[in-house]
């Protein structure tokens, strides 16, 4: 079974082909992109597996911060452990003595920050699409100078041939079932992402905005 399925699958694998299409793409994401995004484009790929951003966790870890705040003041803040970048970031200004507004502008930079680099990493892969197609077609005249070359050689001509019928099923493919496909899903993740985290602004906010317990004298102690 295992050998019938190879052979079938054989006519379709040509080295030249597969060159020229997926190392022209990959050279045309290169070029076309600062190395950063190139990278961050890349590093993207290992989200896809994982669930979508969910504030839920982020929300119950605030509300446990506030009734420390309520109890212990805003300085016992630098002793919680905080995973979530946001909240850390949005804790640490609080313990600096940010207010609720400074909250929301911290906030909001960092949205905005985030959401450039999911834009980027998105536009790496739908560059990607675009350039598939045009590699296939470049693999396409390729195969077809080289039949046009080896024409007194019938051997070499069916080779010439694949490889121009090969780079734009290659280029077909890649675009329509790799790149873009990634692209979409990036950009749902980060509309997904961007939802939920505008969830955590106003607990953000209004955790800036708890009065710290208030100290008693000794003549109220006393009394």
């Amino acid at each position: 079974m295992e050998t019938t399925v190879a052979a079938q699958l054989a006519p379709f694998i040509d080295p030249l082909a597969l060159t020229i299409v997926g190392g022209g793409t990959l050279l045309a994401m290169i070029l076309r992109t600062p190395v950063r995004d190139f990278l961050r484009g890349i590093a993207a790929l290992r989200i896809l597996p994982r669930r979508a951003f969910r504030a839920d966790p982020g929300l119950a870890q605030i509300g446990a911060l506030a009734r420390i705040v309520r109890r212990h003041g805003v300085i016992a803040l630098d002793k919680a452990v905080i995973a979530d970048a946001d909240i850390a970031a949005a804790a640490a200004a609080i313990v600096d003595g940010a207010g609720p507004d400074d909250v929301r502008d911290l906030l909001d930079t960092r949205a905005a920050e985030r959401a450039e680099r999911h834009r980027a990493a998105a536009d790496l892969w739908s560059g990607a699409a675009e350039a598939a197609p045009a590699m296939g077609m470049i693999g396409t005249l390729v195969g077809l100078v080289k039949m046009f070359t080896t024409m007194n050689d019938p051997n070499a001509i069916g080779g010439a041939m694949a490889v121009a019928l090969l780079t734009t099923l290659y280029g077909a493919v890649l675009a329509s079932l790799v790149a873009l496909p990634i692209a979409n899903r990036l950009r749902r993740h980060a509309r997904q992402e961007m939802r939920e985290r505008a969830r955590l602004t106003t607990p953000l906010a209004e955790l800036a905005a708890i009065e710290p317990p208030r100290r008693m004298t000794i003549r109220e102690v006393a009394a």
